[in-house]
């Protein structure tokens, strides 16, 4: 049975990683993948893939993308003063009856990051912490089978990372592009993988750094 897997923001680096991964890994061979994103994606002429050009903003761009899906995945923040993003895809997967979301973050919006990195992250990124707590929290009141992602700082290293939950202390503070695309991925050949959960990843060797590891 074909798996429909939708990812909006499709142009950025770790949803290209996701796109690579789905048309390249055999156990995701039965997946048709559509991508949505403001310029169409370079891989719309594969048989396996179709092309969405759309706005997030934009409430029947996200209805129509996310009609027939089976999965959901956004790979960009919302930073929305009022996170119409966040609300517009949860309203279109509800209308439509799509329940499984993951949804990228960043770390720190729980204060769940200790120390003097903790701190710099905070004076960093502070300005957007407001808005990326209030898309976990439309996510996690939505109903929806959903994961948040709380990213660390991105390097281009290899796969390597751990997995802290909600109310865990965030461990490291810097992880590879190609680490959260393996969790998409992971959620993605098993959806009860991390569901109903808001989640950090990070490469634990990083951990005690006051700056992010690139």
């Amino acid at each position: 049975m074909t798996k429909n897997v939708l990812i909006m923001a499709a142009n950025g680096q770790i949803s290209q990683l996701v796109e690579e991964g789905l048309l390249n890994g055999s156990q995701f061979s039965d997946v048709h993948l559509t991508l949505f994103a403001r310029q169409k994606s370079r891989l719309a002429s594969n048989s396996r893939v179709t092309s969405i050009t759309g706005s997030l903003d934009n409430p029947a761009d996200v209805k129509q993308a996310i009609a027939g899906q089976d999965i959901v995945f956004v790979g960009v923040v919302d930073h929305t003063p009022d996170n119409h993003q966040t609300q517009n895809v949860v309203d279109a997967m509800k209308a439509a009856g799509v329940q499984r979301l993951i949804y990228a973050n960043v770390l720190g919006i729980y204060d769940e990051v200790p120390g003097a990195y903790g701190r710099w992250n905070k004076s960093a990124i502070g300005s957007g912490l407001a808005s990326a707590l209030r898309s976990d929290q439309i996510m996690e009141q939505s109903g929806l089978a959903y994961t948040t992602l709380r990213l660390p700082w991105l390097n281009d290293r290899e796969v390597k990372y751990e997995i802290t939950h909600k109310d865990e202390q965030y461990l490291g503070v810097s992880g590879s592009r190609k680490s959260i695309a393996d969790v998409v991925l992971r959620i993605i050949a098993d959806p009860d993988f991390l569901k109903n959960d808001s989640v950090g990843i990070a490469d634990p060797a990083t951990q005690g750094q006051t700056r992010p590891v690139y």
